[in-house]
């Protein structure tokens, strides 16, 4: 591992403190007492609150002024100004605790404790008066130094790529970023407490499972050992759900963690959270009914508003929302009336628009990539499509009046579907003619069609009451409703590439080819890593390099000869 001159330097103090007989990492329980938002809210110089305060955080700045000091102390809900002064640190002749540890050995980013009083400064800013000071742990990576001045921020860390891998300083150099996260629970427990008043149980569902179902997507395939059979990473928990319903509950819901093995985005990760629930003896209109109060509730709990800015929109949460059939859309927004046509024709006219398609898709396939085409991206405002053709959803009950249809319905907001609710389909026939339906497209190359489940049907069998369900993307939901455009953005670790690490050789190896330790960070700079990497070097460029190199880092020792860098490289 190559390591910076500030990590050196950081490793240099944590010994320093352990000489003097601090402990960088102390066990023992910091008493803490309060937090900076609880002092910040409520403190009154008048009425002489705050005069025994323990604090715990992490160091966010310095400005030492020779005797006394300030520091700025981040807490887990929010920032203060802590105030030293050495005389009251260090009251007896010795003040090493403030002339050495606290001004030389302290890094910004090293999370202390502070013990001490809150007051006024002259400048009119509320600030605690140390009293003394625990070092609770060292940082020995300093931590990216984000500036702000005049309304403007420098030195942002702002790289997607570096805040989505090292998540842990994204959310503590980027404040805001921990609210979408705070809000992203506050969306969850809402809905929760609306299911948990209405009666509704929340379970738990298999996340393994023997048949992959509830939804059309590839999922993820896994062997168990033990039982030598094929497993997959559920697609949806829709299956199990129903078969509670069966079982006499007449609600239940599941947050849980969804897994697809399909292409990523700006709306889509591999790994999502979803919640699905279900309720007996109710249909599609009851669930639109309910589904608008909830969205209503969600957006006034979390802004105290029901109209609120996304993008370049202002979306309106209230109901009711437009309601319109799936068919009756692709007329309005493309001209192409899709109940007139075949499957052959429908393929054609996409064809026609430039779109990718392939003899593997059905005509349900076809009108929802017609759908996604050209109707989605005008879906603005909360918007209800409905009834879907009978092949695009082999979990939903007929229709009552459209033959050909099905009582199905999703929500789309801000031209992304957010929702997908049915009339669960409860006839044990019809569900298995679905499935073979499945099945013939899946031989047709369709890698997204459901399999056959038989212990689904089964229950079935056993009657399943008239239900309603629905699966609510709680990622989108939250880029919803925190206005970000990103997944990766309300995901706290997206999925990534592996990161690449270089491969380094250990410094003992380097020293047995004869390298003096004061020449090993120096060939590291350089880029000579490994001893690989030596041997593959040019002698003369290596011996030139290392003068340079020697003036950079400040090396006081004598330069290697050529014939001894030439005896490096040859070994």
């Amino acid at each position: 591992m190559i390591l910076s001159e500030q990590e050196l330097l950081r490793r240099q103090k944590r010994q320093e403190l352990l000489a003097m007989g601090i402990d960088p990492y102390p066990a023992q329980e910091y008493p803490v007492n309060v937090y900076s938002d609880q002092i910040l809210a409520e403190f009154k110089p008048e009425s002489g609150n705050y005069q025994d305060v323990v604090l715990a955080g992490r160091l966010m700045g310095f400005r030492i002024m020779g005797n006394a000091s300030f520091a700025e102390l981040q807490d887990a809900n929010g920032r203060i100004q802590l105030y030293f002064r050495r005389d009251d640190l260090c009251p007896g002749e010795d003040k090493t605790l403030y002339n050495t540890v606290f001004k030389k050995l302290l890094d910004i980013g090293d999370i202390i404790g502070v013990k001490g009083y809150v007051f006024t400064t002259q400048m009119g800013e509320i600030s605690v008066h140390v009293r003394e000071f625990t070092i609770l742990s060292k940082a020995l990576k300093p931590l990216p130094v984000v500036k702000e001045a005049d309304g403007q921020t420098y030195d942002a860390f702002s790289d997607p790529e570096m805040r989505y891998r090292q998540r842990y300083v994204d959310l503590i150099v980027n404040p805001s970023v921990k609210d979408i996260f705070i809000k992203r629970a506050k969306i969850i427990s809402t809905m929760r407490a609306m299911f948990d008043e209405r009666g509704w149980l929340e379970v738990e569902t298999p996340v393994l499972q023997a048949v992959h179902g509830g939804a059309s997507a590839r999922p993820f395939k896994t062997h168990h050992n033990t039982l030598d059979m094929p497993l997959y990473l559920r697609i949806a928990n829709e299956l199990y759900l129903k078969r509670l319903i069966v079982g006499g509950f007449d609600g239940v819901y599941e947050f849980g963690k969804m897994f697809r093995n399909e292409g990523m985005d700006r709306t889509h990760n591999p790994e999502f959270t979803s919640l699905e629930f279900y309720v007996a003896y109710k249909d599609y209109n009851w669930m639109m009914n309910l589904t608008e109060l909830i969205f209503e509730t969600v957006a006034s709990r979390l802004h105290g508003k029901t109209k609120i800015a996304v993008g370049e929109n202002e979306i309106e949460f209230a109901g009711p929302y437009p309601r319109l059939t799936i068919s009756g859309a692709i007329l309005q927004y493309s001209g192409v009336d899709v109940d007139a046509l075949s499957e052959d024709e429908l393929r054609a006219k996409c064809v026609e628009f430039g779109m990718e398609v392939d003899k593997g898709m059905g005509k349900g396939k076809l009108i929802d990539e017609l759908f996604g085409e050209k109707v989605e991206a005008n879906l603005i405002q909360p918007t209800f499509i409905t009834d879907y053709p009978v092949e695009m959803s082999p979990l939903t009950k007929k229709h009552r009046s459209k033959e050909g249809l099905v009582e199905r319905f999703e929500l789309f907001v801000n031209g992304k579907e957010i929702a997908n609710a049915y009339s669960e389909l409860n006839d044990p026939i019809d569900q298995k003619e679905r499935f073979e339906d499945q099945l013939a497209l899946a031989e047709r190359g369709d890698d997204e069609a459901m399999a056959m489940d038989h212990d689904f049907i089964r229950s079935l069998e056993y009657a399943m009451p008239p239900t309603s369900g629905i699966g609510i993307g709680i990622d989108r939901l939250t880029m919803l409703m925190t206005n970000q455009s990103s997944i990766q953005e309300v995901l706290f670790f997206p999925q990534m590439r592996a990161e690449v690490i270089k491969e380094v050789d250990s410094e003992s190896a380097f020293a047995e080819r004869g390298i003096s330790e004061v020449w090993i960070p120096a060939l590291q700079k350089m880029g000579i890593l490994t001893l690989e990497a030596l041997d593959a070097a040019n002698p003369n460029k290596v011996f030139n390099d290392l003068g340079g190199m020697r003036k950079k880092l400040k090396i006081d020792a004598a330069m290697p000869t050529k014939d001894e860098v030439t005896a490096w490289i040859q070994g």
